[in-house]
C-alpha cells in the first residue's frame, strides 16, 4: 500500500512540474541555488539513518526550496535529491520513496498553498513573507505533513508511535526557523534566489 500510494502521488508532483517545464527559470540567478540544493540538501536528508531507529529527526528543507525555486522547480530538485539519497545512502528504495514524497514533496505542496492564501488574504509587506509565510508558513506545512502521515500510518494497521505528533510538532518548528532565517537573510542581501519574492510587491 505505502509503496504504491507513495509512488503516485510522486510521479504526479512530478508530471505537474514537468509539464510547466521550470527548468527555463535556471538560466537565470536561480541555478546557482538550485545547484547549491541539489549538492547539500542530501547530506541532511541521510541524517536519519546515521541515528537510532524510531522517530527520527529529520530537516526538511523543501519549504525553503519553494521560497527560493518555486513548486514547480522544487519538485524537480526534490526528485534530484531522493535519487542522490538513495544511491548514497544505505536505505532501499521504498524508505527513500517515502522519505522523498512525505519530507519533501508534500510539505513544499502545502507551502504552495500557503503562500496562496498568504497572498490572498494578508497585506503585502516584509514581515508578512518572513514571519507569515517563511517561518509560521512553514510550521503549518510541516505539522501538516506529519500528521496526515501519522493518520495514513494509522489506518493501514501501523501502531501508533508514542508522542509522535509532539515530535513532529517540534520537528517543524526547527524547519520554520530555519526557512525564515534564511529567508530573511536572503531578502536582505540574495533577493534574487527568492523567485517567490518581488520588491515591488513587498516593498512598495
Amino acid at each position: 500500500m505505502w509503496f504504491s500510494l507513495n509512488l503516485i502521488l510522486a510521479l504526479t508532483a512530478l508530471g505537474v512540474a514537468a509539464w510547466l517545464r521550470p527548468w527555463r527559470m535556471l538560466r537565470g540567478p536561480l541555478l546557482t541555488p538550485a545547484l547549491a540544493a541539489v549538492v547539500l540538501l542530501p547530506w541532511v536528508w541521510l541524517l536519519p539513518q546515521k541515528m537510532p531507529q524510531g522517530l527520527q529527526v529529520q530537516l526538511s528543507g523543501a519549504c525553503l526550496l519553494v521560497l527560493m525555486l518555486g513548486w514547480p522547480l522544487a519538485v524537480l530538485v526534490l526528485s534530484v535529491v531522493s535519487l542522490l539519497v538513495w544511491l548514497v545512502g544505505q536505505a532501499g528504495v521504498g524508505p527513500v520513496l517515502q522519505q522523498g514524497v512525505w519530507i519533501g514533496l508534500v510539505p513544499a505542496t502545502l507551502a504552495l498553498g500557503v503562500g496562496a492564501a498568504v497572498r490572498r488574504w494578508l497585506p503585502a509587506n516584509i514581515f508578512i513573507y518572513t514571519l507569515g509565510r517563511a517561518f509560521m508558513g512553514t510550521a503549518l506545512s510541516m505539522f501538516v505533513a506529519g500528521l496526515l502521515l501519522e493518520g495514513l500510518s494509522s489506518l493501514s494497521g501501523q501502531p501508533p508511535r508514542e508522542q509522535a505528533l509532539v515530535a513532529r510538532w517540534l520537528m517543524a518548528w526547527g524547519d520554520a526557523f530555519l526557512t525564515g532565517m534564511f529567508a530573511a537573510i536572503f531578502v536582505a542581501f540574495a533577493p534574487q534566489w527568492l523567485a517567490t519574492w518581488s520588491d515591488r510587491r513587498y516593498l512598495k
